[in-house]
């Protein structure tokens, strides 16, 4: 028995050979396969096959074919737009033709990074979907429970009331949209996973409770207490107890500098390095109670709201103001900024919601007039605005241009009790609303971005990319000090103060000791000749010091050299090593 014949693209097991040989006139057998409903190709390897005849002469007598030209298909310009990171550097001030060549393949590289982010848009499938009424009728006649009962049974689900005892709830989200921590002002704090509704864990703290907030990820929390700030792990188990934060109203939690920031009663902002336990920056506003508080999420600088109607920023390591924007002419309720950092929405007790572009401090760029003043305030993912008035809860979809007048709320619900907290969930449809008698979970069609990046936040994450990603950051992690209010500045060279400082080296190198002019005076019984003496000595000595101090400053600079942020005077090159060295003394 010979060898079995080898089986190619095996789908039924009993099916036959099929072959259709046919003899030409030199003599030779082809055979040729016709597959046909899916059957099994048997391929018989110890068949033999007439050599290949060999061609000679140029590579046409092959009769290759012409391969297909390149279609470049066009790229949406508005997609370029979105993907775009600036213009070219300008070449004028780049003297070397090395790095003139060098920044230009940059730029070839981010073009083409560009394009490649603008055509991967395509696999971007989710897209956000509003509600759309009939003509006549308005969005806001939809109920809850008619978005429910028409939706898809997974967000369904995603609609829940809670009825709790301890309110009123402020209200929190991961950064990823998977887990909600709900803290309660008469002391009880739990934290879930609201879409599969697990509980991860149930406690009252046995005082008040003001704000909350998640650190680095779900496994530890902050809750400012009647007294400090104390921290707790997933299980509910107190990790630490904040005491240098007293007396806090409001949390915030800056992810990429690992910093929790505090604003309390007596008007102090604090912050803290939750990785290191270290305090970085504790000082008094000298605003008052400060009862109003967000971060900017692009320059992660904290914004405050006062009793004036002016929003003041803040960072860590500056005592004074960084910018100051008077916004309304009546104290502040309510403050949000966008999560990409653009705009900035404010309410006051004018009873108008005013929003503000953030980056250059200029507006307003909208301005909505209310019946009463906004208790909260919040700015989804797609541009959706939230805002509460007593135990009302409304949605409004921001159409840039319009006129006040046909400004229209999306959507209108009713709460059991007083809102609370307000906040949208990353990635998802949902407004989460904490009030005095609860919580709800409120389905908002077209609030929550439907593409995520999950190296940035993936709601799926597993347990050991979140290791992982834990790790990544604390290697990432910004320093306190980069906190400003244009973080691009960082990347930019102060050429003026590189030229001061090259000019004081050079100035300092080539100083000489200063000439000395003394003149003793003139007492009885000295002669003249012991006069000039005196001078002569007096002059010596001076000039040791100052050529002492000059010649100490000289190796000053020179031991620079292994520095890191040292100024070379002189480029080395290949042919220092023909200059004729200094010859050592003997000892």
């Amino acid at each position: 028995m010979g060898k079995k014949a080898q089986r190619y693209f095996s789908e039924e097991p009993e099916a036959a050979e099929i072959k259709d040989a046919t003899q030409k006139s030199d003599g030779h057998k082809t055979g040729t396969t016709k597959p046909t409903d899916m059957r099994v190709i048997v391929v018989d390897t110890h068949k033999k096959f007439a050599p290949r005849k060999r061609h000679h002469g140029s590579v046409a007598a092959y009769g290759r074919k012409k391969q297909p030209e390149r279609v470049e298909i066009p790229i949406d310009p508005v997609a370029l737009m979105r993907h775009s990171r600036g213009e070219r550097l300008d070449l004028s001030g780049v003297k070397s033709k090395f790095h003139q060549l060098k920044e230009k393949r940059k730029d070839i590289n981010i073009e083409y990074a560009t394009e490649q982010a603008a055509r991967a848009e395509i696999l971007l499938d989710g897209e956000e979907g509003y509600l759309e009424a009939d003509e006549g009728e308005s969005t806001t006649d939809i109920t809850q429970k008619e978005i429910v009962d028409n939706v898809d049974i997974t967000t369904a689900t995603k609609h829940f009331n809670l009825a709790l005892d301890f309110g009123p709830y402020r209200v929190r989200y991961t950064k990823n949209g998977k887990y909600l921590l709900l803290g309660g002002k008469r002391g009880h704090v739990a934290a879930f996973d609201w879409a599969r509704k697990k509980l991860l864990c149930e406690m009252n703290v046995m005082e008040s409770v003001h704000d909350v907030t998640w650190l680095m990820n779900h496994t530890m929390y902050a809750v400012a207490q009647k007294n400090w700030v104390h921290v707790y792990d997933s299980k509910g188990t107190e990790l630490h107890c904040v005491k240098a934060m007293n007396r806090s109203l409001r949390l915030e939690y800056l992810p990429y500098h690992f910093l929790l920031c505090s604003a309390g009663e007596t008007g102090f902002l604090s912050w803290i390095d939750v990785s290191i336990g270290q305090m970085v920056g504790n000082y008094g506003a000298r605003l008052g109670r400060v009862s109003v508080m967000t971060q900017n999420p692009w320059n992660a600088v904290t914004c405050i709201g006062d009793s004036k109607g002016v929003v003041s920023m803040w960072s860590p390591t500056v005592r004074e103001p960084l910018a100051k924007m008077l916004c309304h002419p009546l104290q502040l309720t309510a403050l949000a900024i966008d999560p990409r950092g653009m705009h900035m929405a404010t309410a006051g007790l004018d009873r108008k919601i005013k929003i503000w572009d953030i980056r250059q401090l200029e507006g307003p760029l909208e301005t909505y007039h209310t019946n009463t003043a906004a208790t909260e305030i919040d700015l989804s993912q797609r541009g959706l605005l939230a805002l509460s008035m007593g135990n009302v809860c409304e949605v409004y979809r921001r159409n840039h241009g319009a006129d006040e007048a046909e400004l229209k709320p999306y959507i209108r619900q009713r709460m059991s009790g007083a809102v609370s907290g307000l906040r949208f969930c990353p990635f998802e449809d949902i407004l989460g609303v904490g009030t005095d008698k609860g919580f709800s979970s409120l389905i908002v069609p077209g609030s929550g971005e439907p593409n995520f990046d999950t190296f940035e936040a993936n709601p799926y994450q597993s347990r050991s990319q979140r290791v992982e990603e834990e790790v990544h950051n604390l290697l990432e992690k910004i320093p306190a000090e980069f906190i400003s209010l244009n973080p691009n500045q960082i990347t930019e060279v102060d050429v003026p103060s590189v030229k001061a400082r090259l000019d004081e080296k050079v100035k300092q190198l080539t100083l000489k000791p200063p000439k000395i002019n003394f003149e003793p005076r003139k007492r009885k019984g000295v002669s003249k000749a012991k006069l000039v003496k005196i001078k002569q000595n007096v002059k010596d000595a001076r000039f040791r010091e100052a050529a002492k101090e000059v010649l100490e400053q000289k190796q000053k600079i020179l031991a620079e050299e292994e520095s890191s942020d040292f100024i070379p005077l002189a480029t080395k090159t290949v042919l220092d090593r023909f200059q004729t060295k200094k010859k050592k003394g003997k000892h």
